[in-house]
């Protein structure tokens, strides 16, 4: 029996200035960490020239956007103060942004620093919340025309890992969508600005994780791009008994057929690799089936 692939929606994104042809191939999000403490490459991009050397190398390797944190989102994390965050993520995002014809993305929960960010040049917002910590995010969003992806999250950062229970995940997960969706809509937010993502890691377990991926393509009732960021996170480790540096391979599998589930954006550290991944699995996910 042949492997269930669900053909890639033609969703087009519009993201600020960029226009993203999501159907046409699955794109990558390149990940920028300037934190001290995230659990991947905390400390290792603070530099501002070392950060820059690192989005010149994700975009020469392929990167199609460049997502930039200032405030780790670890299980077990706490809350960044709004000036720290203003100062790791706002700087690096203009010099990229009058560098580099690349759609950045701000990796934030608060609106100020969204704000702060948009004004630098910066095309999308990420929101782990789901636009649900800060009421003023949605409409900073909409009064400025960029894109935004709304993510699941089961309690927040400091103790989301605390033991999470669904009664139904896939469920659970397509109604808070659904209220972040409404969020963004009712904010004035344009239908085709808006990507969801199930939060793989936030909130749940190793079991969690792989039902996701194995039943990512229940996300495209919702009608919008599915973003997707299983890279180096620890379930990986725990199944394959590997630590962060070890992982490449593990996130290399689950970027694959989570694509080939449904998967139009990845969120990853590893762009070189994983653009070789994303096109096997495109020209697969593209390729006609011969059913025996």
């Amino acid at each position: 029996m042949p492997i269930a692939i669900n053909k890639k929606r033609k969703h087009e994104l519009r993201c600020g200035r960029f226009l993203l042809g999501l159907g046409e191939r699955t794109h990558l999000m390149g990940i920028l960490n300037r934190t001290p403490d995230s659990f991947s490459d905390g400390g290792k991009f603070m530099n501002e020239t070392a950060a820059l050397n690192h989005v010149r190398k994700m975009v020469n390797e392929g990167a199609d956007i460049i997502d930039i944190g200032g405030e780790s989102t670890r299980p077990g994390s706490g809350s960044a103060g709004l000036s720290e965050e203003l100062n790791r993520t706002v700087p690096i995002i203009k010099k990229i942004s009058q560098e580099m014809d690349v759609p950045v993305s701000i990796d934030t929960s608060k609106h100020e620093v969204a704000r702060e960010a948009i004004k630098a040049g910066a095309s999308m917002v990420n929101d782990i919340t789901g636009l649900k910590a800060d009421p003023k995010m949605a409409h900073v969003i909409s009064d400025s025309g960029v894109a935004i992806s709304v993510m699941h999250i089961k309690g927040a950062p400091k103790d989301m890992q605390d033991n999470p229970i669904y009664n139904d995940l896939m469920l659970e997960i397509i109604e808070s969508l659904e209220e972040s969706i409404d969020i963004a809509l009712g904010a004035g937010v344009s239908p085709d600005k808006i990507i969801v993502d199930p939060g793989i890691g936030f909130g749940k377990t190793t079991e969690h994780n792989l039902t996701i991926i194995n039943r990512l393509s229940d996300l495209e009732i919702l009608d919008k791009p599915i973003l997707i960021g299983p890279s180096r996170k620890s379930f990986i480790g725990r199944l394959l008994n590997k630590e962060v540096p070890e992982r490449l391979m593990g996130t290399a599998a689950t970027c694959a057929l989570s694509i080939l589930k449904g998967a139009n954006i990845i969120r990853v550290h590893d762009i070189k690799e994983m653009v070789d991944v994303a096109r096997m699995a495109d020209a697969v996910k593209g390729s006609p089936r011969h059913d025996c």
